[in-house]
């Protein structure tokens, strides 16, 4: 008898043609794992971050350090996630040449080539470096268990004219006053790690 091995049924909620590497602004929700409250707790409609969330901070802080193509004209650290603005300042100029789903489609590409290429994208370079990074930091200084403290994807939104731009910073910026509303609320997981 084989062994059964199931198939990677995820689908990638990325827009497939798009190329990440644009010039221009992308917003971004990255939740803790299993959105737990691990970043501080909302004290009358404002964030009061824990060491935790001041690892989260800095390192948001540094993206414009380490890519000196990204602007980040608003963030928010939550409890249990992060929103973000990030903007793209340059032109990105492929290695192996445009990705797009055509040459999947084709068969000119394998999946696993498709999905490699795709991951040196800006935005997805990014974020895993950013993920990455408060990670390591948070296992490290706090002897947790090596793990990742975020859920394996992120939730990503193309900005595609100032009317949205202006509605998506207003709505980070009153995201701790609108708590109990948000969506990623969760009265069972509130801590103060």
């Amino acid at each position: 008898m084989k062994d059964y091995k199931p198939k990677n049924n995820r689908k990638s909620i990325r827009l497939q043609s798009y190329d990440y590497s644009n010039p221009g602004y992308y917003f971004v929700t990255i939740c803790t794992k299993d959105r737990e409250a691990i970043f501080g707790n909302i004290e009358n409609g404002m964030m009061a971050k824990n060491e935790l969330g001041n690892v989260a901070y800095k390192y948001w802080l540094r993206m414009p350090i380490q890519y000196d193509y990204v602007r980040i004209p608003a963030f928010v650290i939550m409890p249990n996630h992060v929103h973000g603005i990030i903007e793209v300042t340059q032109k990105h100029t492929p290695t192996v040449g445009a990705i797009h789903e055509l040459p999947l489609r084709l068969g000119i590409i394998d999946h696993e080539t498709y999905r490699k290429e795709r991951r040196q994208m800006y935005l997805s370079k990014i974020v895993g470096w950013y993920k990455m990074n408060v990670s390591k930091e948070i296992n490290n200084r706090f002897g947790l268990n090596g793990s990742s403290c975020w859920q394996r994807n992120y939730y990503e939104h193309i900005i595609r004219n100032q009317k949205s731009l202006n509605k998506i910073t207003e709505y980070i910026e009153k995201n701790p006053q609108l708590w109990e509303k948000d969506k990623y609320f969760n009265k069972s997981r509130r801590g103060n790690s």
